[in-house]
């Protein structure tokens, strides 16, 4: 790996990133214990800080490799601080994953740090770059599911058992749709290098549009039932079942009102 140096104050956690924690915690505690008046605000507040928490890591692992890959302009760029202001496009990677969350419960995967990709030698190390901000967020959702695959739910209260699931599938949808060999995505970057120079010429105009192809897909019923089927596969089998989910979301949308069935299996 490349030797790299960068400035303290380049590598300083920011004080933004630091009050997003704290949200995260403060509302985490409060679903736990049943603190707030009305706990589908809590797990809303919960979930959402703790998605932008991950979209941060997620974007933070991309800025890291990348600097032991032999980019050392990531420091100066504020990459490393973790701070989603820094991010070359705030809006599209957080606030817009965020509005997906809300109006259609999908972990939007989102493009923020600029990686120098010519200081960066090896097809090895251009492909990891890429793959660490999903792997990122596949190391997420099985912190969010230990509980469940560990068997370890005793004593867990129902709401957050149920912020924890919905919380899950947001950190699956995105490793998921990352991964996809979509110009634009991560999964592209990950096989990018080892394409010849036309086929990456060729394909590069699309890589704009990429994201929304894949939206575009979603919205055809047939393509949209094989891509859930997976995501719940996925979450099936780390012990996260329909229960769990279904009343994840519900609790998150509090504004619609709460299931008398998530009411009843509280």
């Amino acid at each position: 790996m490349t030797t790299v140096t960068t400035r303290r104050s380049d590598r300083r956690v920011s004080p933004v990133f630091l009050g997003i924690v704290a949200v995260t915690a403060v509302t985490g505690w409060a679903t736990w214990t049943g603190f707030a008046a009305q706990p589908g605000v809590a797990v809303f507040l919960f979930v959402t800080a703790a998605w932008i928490v991950s979209l941060c890591l997620h974007e933070y692992a991309h800025a890291r490799t990348a600097l032991h890959g032999g980019d050392i302009t990531v420091g100066a760029k504020g990459y490393l601080t973790l701070n989603p202001l820094k991010y070359t496009h705030a809006v599209l990677s957080i606030v817009l994953p965020v509005i997906f969350v809300i109006m259609g419960g999908i972990g939007l995967p989102g493009g923020a740090v600029f990686i120098e990709r010519g200081r960066i030698q090896g097809r090895w190390k251009h492909s990891l770059v890429s793959a660490a901000g999903p792997l990122t967020n596949v190391v997420f959702a099985l912190w969010c599911t230990a509980p469940f695959w560990l068997d370890a739910l005793d004593g867990v209260p129902a709401d957050f058992r149920f912020a924890l699931a919905f919380l899950a599938l947001l950190q699956v949808t995105a490793a998921i749709l990352n991964f996809l060999p979509v110009p634009g995505l991560d999964g592209y970057g990950v096989i990018e290098p080892w394409l010849s120079y036309g086929v990456r010429r060729q394909v590069e105009p699309f890589a704009p549009f990429g994201l929304l192809f894949v939206f575009a897909l979603l919205m055809v019923p047939s393509v949209n039932g094989v891509f859930f089927d997976a995501i719940y596969a996925v979450l099936d089998a780390l012990g996260v079942g329909d229960v769990e989910r279904y009343c994840g979301e519900d609790l998150y949308r509090f504004w619609q009102g709460s299931s008398d069935f998530c009411a009843a299996v509280s």
